[in-house]
């Protein structure tokens, strides 16, 4: 059973503490989502191959996909003021010295060099839905708290907003202006939305706060920073991570492989706008459902609700083995991006409630990185598909990747309901603390 509720984004706008911190979050989306086709039409305009475009993106995202946790697990350990600056200094070092190869015509090795630099990225996803977590679960916004399901659809629509216009302004800028155009303007956005995080000290979670919500304040004090830092990764913790972790790999791969296989049917129609026209609607289809779904409060047990999606998202993207014809993609593509923001949405909230919340920014970005990691593999592998059989081909082995991901969670069920705390039992532990 479910209730819906249309007026809970309302209690999202009251928060007018969060309004820095979310737009600076937000600008530092774009950067993330450019990095891969931002990178590759620079090169590709400025002269450099496909081959070497292609492998520079790689190198960014394995780059990524490495760093990242690393970094987030520092942000758990010591704070956002403290470490988020130093990454995002290196890591627009990066995008300069990428710029800079390219202008000046440097040897090529520099560009790998600045790509590994471009990896050092925080995960702004991550940062914002951290500070909302701690906003709300430590009781500083008391009864005009929003939900968290409300929250975690609202900071998937800025996701899905960012992952839909970051790439295609990239292309657009660095194609009408200059090579470098779309990325300086990435980097721009990103050193901005920095500055407006940092300014918001208010809202930043202080190392150990979770601790403290769990009677146990002296873990939190700042003398006892290098206990943090020498606890083990929330990756070799938490079995529920490792789970979705896998379960976004194969999302991150269908998906790349989805994209592949729309342009590449679309060229063998002869029609390569329509490829454009089918992947935005999907985008469009995502980001619509993801605000409803804000609205609904399932009662359903949260593990339960990832098994529930998981099977949607997996049904729906495996019929992309029937897809024969423009009509039949177009109509696969949307009733996919129908199930795409509900499951990450669920996923999100499920991690939330399976780890400590002075580990969230490292666990989502596990999550985020196995996207990433299905990213860099999927596309390739399709590649490899299309040019030896055909489009249609290439749908048969995203359909298989797709199904991969409710036998997962079918197969992990046990763990998954073990591990994944309620609501009830979160509202107990954090009123455990208000009354101490």
């Amino acid at each position: 059973m479910s209730a819906i509720n249309p007026g809970v984004y309302k209690a999202i706008l009251r928060v007018r503490e969060a309004y820095a911190f979310d737009i600076g979050c937000f600008l530092m989306r774009f950067l993330p989502y450019m990095n891969t086709i931002g990178t590759v039409t620079m090169l590709s305009l400025s002269g450099c191959s496909f081959f070497l475009s292609g492998l520079v993106s790689s190198v960014i995202a394995l780059a990524t996909f490495f760093l990242a946790p690393r970094i987030s697990k520092l942000v758990d350990t010591y704070g956002q003021s403290r470490v988020v600056p130093w990454a995002a200094l290196l890591n627009l070092a990066g995008v300069g010295g990428m710029v800079g190869v390219v202008a000046l015509d440097a040897p090529e090795w520099m560009m790998f060099l600045a790509a590994v630099l471009m990896g050092c990225t925080p995960n702004p996803p991550a940062l914002a839905r951290t500070r909302w977590t701690y906003l709300i679960r430590s009781g500083r916004l008391g009864d005009a708290a929003p939900i968290m399901r409300t929250m975690f659809s609202y900071e998937g629509v800025l996701d899905d907003i960012g992952f839909m216009f970051s790439p295609s302004l990239s292309v657009a800028l660095a194609s009408a202006i200059a090579p470098p155009a779309g990325m300086l303007f990435g980097a721009a956005m990103f050193a901005a939305g920095t500055v407006l995080l940092m300014l918001s000290r208010s809202t930043e979670p202080h190392p150990g706060w979770n601790a403290e919500a769990e009677g146990a304040a002296e873990a939190a004090a700042p003398a006892k920073d290098a206990d943090f830092a020498h606890r083990k990764s929330v990756f070799r913790t938490s079995a529920v991570v490792r789970v979705l972790f896998a379960m976004m790999l194969f999302v991150g791969a269908f998906y790349g492989v989805l994209d592949t296989g729309t342009v590449s049917f679309a060229e063998e129609m002869g029609d390569t706008t329509y490829a454009s026209v089918v992947l935005m609607v999907s985008a469009v289809a995502s980001m619509l459902m993801g605000f409803v779904f804000g609205m609904i409060r399932l009662k359903m047990p949260q593990y339960r609700q990832l098994v529930v999606f998981a099977v949607l998202i997996g049904c729906v993207y495996g019929t992309m083995m029937l897809i024969d014809s423009a009509p039949s993609l177009l109509i696969i593509a949307t009733l996919g991006g129908f199930t795409y923001a509900p499951f990450l949405i669920v996923a999100n909230a499920t991690c939330e409630r399976s780890v400590p919340g002075d580990q969230l920014t490292e666990a989502i970005t596990w999550i985020n990185a196995g996207i990433t990691c299905g990213l860099a593999f999927g596309p390739t592998v399709a590649g490899i598909v299309v040019d030896t059989l055909g489009a249609v081909y290439s749908f048969d082995f995203g359909a298989a990747l797709a199904l991969a991901i409710p036998v997962t969670a079918l197969l992990c069920f046990r763990i998954i309901k073990r591990e994944v705390r309620d609501e009830a039992e979160l509202n107990v532990v954090y009123a455990s603390r208000d009354d101490a």
